[in-house]
Parts: structure tokens; sequence; C-alpha cells
């Protein structure tokens, strides 16, 4: 059990021991996604220890991405990461159908805009270009992972008419593309870096401010290497991460 007596002999510091148990504990199911776990003052009741020592063992699980602490509501249970192959192609709704969650989106923006200079370079057409622009939350199981930045040439829906906010809060943007434009693509060129969510970004991400986000800039195209969009996606780094293989070259 997470709450039997602490082993005070034992060299391991009483915070260490306590995280421990706590995240065995949300390993076997103890503690579920969206579980609030015992709060400092109930962990220092359980086992007689100082506040500093609590809040030592809740930090590590939040540095770990296990928990997330919410100002009113306690430390609440994270689901696992997703973990996406930075070398493949998938669409949001595809992949967390492949990992066994339900993805849903919240569309804030969708129409008409103009290519910035990232932009137009990205996409090959000129800054002030007619584009379209939607602005969309990710959710995996209802809870936020990321936010979809997309510009897409008007060019590619000639002869059909541009997806609504509510097209695309139904159903995945690559989906509609092919089934409406029939658009496939097929690959794509990616960035990654570190940044620090801010401002609207956060609060639609459901993180504090300054909370760390990785930031996946795309160019995907198409079977003949026509780019069709450039998106920028911001995800919650305590809810996602990606992963690299790659290939060693031995010099002899």
């Amino acid at each position: 059990m997470w709450n039997k007596p602490l082993q005070e002999s034992s060299p391991l510091p009483l915070w260490f021991q306590i995280a421990e148990r706590l995240r065995q504990a949300i390993a076997a199911g103890i503690f579920t996604a969206g579980d609030v776990l015992p709060s400092e003052s109930q962990l220092n009741e359980t086992f007689g220890i100082s506040r500093a020592t609590s809040r030592s063992a809740l930090d590590s699980l939040e540095q770990e991405g296990l928990i997330v602490r919410k100002s009113g509501k306690g430390s609440i249970v994270l689901g696992p990461r997703v973990e996406q192959p930075a070398i493949e192609m998938y669409g949001f709704s595809d992949d967390m159908r492949r990992r066994g969650l339900r993805p849903s989106y919240h569309t804030v923006f969708a129409g008409r805009g103009r290519a910035s200079r990232e932009t137009g370079d990205a996409l090959g057409i000129g800054v002030n270009s007619p584009v379209y622009h939607s602005r969309r939350i990710l959710k995996a199981d209802d809870q936020p992972i990321g936010v979809a930045l997309s510009w897409i040439p008007l060019s590619i829906f000639e002869g059909t008419t541009l997806p609504t906010a509510e097209d695309l809060s139904r159903n995945s943007l690559y989906r509609w593309l092919n089934d409406t434009c029939g658009v496939k693509l097929t690959g794509a060129r990616e960035t990654i870096e570190a940044a620090l969510a801010e401002g609207d970004m956060a609060a639609e991400l459901e993180v504090p401010a300054a909370a760390a986000v990785l930031v996946v800039r795309r160019r995907s195209e198409n079977a003949d290497g026509t780019p069709i969009e450039y998106a920028v996606l911001h995800f919650r780094a305590d809810r996602y991460r990606l992963h690299l293989e790659t290939g060693v070259v031995v010099r002899r």
C-alpha cells in the first residue's frame, strides 16, 4: 500500500520514498488520470513528516509529468504522455486513435487570412497572398494536448467551399482535404524546438504562463512535392513527446 509506514532507517530520503510510493500507485491504477492525490497536509498527517518533505515529493512527480498542480484543486494525475515518432506522418486524429485515445477539437478560428513572410516562404507563395487559416485546440480524451495553427493556399480549395469551424471541430483537417478536395498529404518537413507558453496559448493549453511547450513547424506536401499546408503546433511538454531514431555512421 502506498500509505504504509516509511522506512526511516533507509538511506533514501523520506520525500523520495513518498514520491516512489505515489509513483507506483499511479502505475498500478490506484490513482488514475483525473484523480486528485493526497494533499500536502494529508501526506503530513499520514507519514508524520514536514510540509517541506511532502512538497518535495509532489514537486518530483510534477517534474516527471505524472501530475499537474492547480491552485484550489490539488495535485491531479495526468494520463500517460503521447509519444510521436518524429519520422512518421500522421494526422492528429489518426495518431490519437492509433494509441487508443479519443481525439476531439475546438476550433477557435477558421477562415480567410493573409500569408506572413514565414508562411509564404514555406508554401512558396508571396507575402500577403490569400490563404485559408485555422486555429484549433487539439484534445485527447477531452484534455487539451496541443494548439494547431494552419495555413493552406486558397488555390487548394478551387471548386469547393472552405471548411467551416464546425467542419474542423467534427473531423480531421487532413481527412477533410482528402474527402472534399482529393488532396492527400504524403510527406512533411519539420523543425522542433522548445518554447514557453504565454497569453492565449497558455490559456488554451490550460497550463500556467511560461510553462514548457514543444513547438513543431511543419510543411506538408502531396506526392509530387507541392506544398499544401504550413502548420505551427504547440504541444504541452507534460503530455506529449517526440522521439527520433537515427543511424550511426562509423568512420574507420
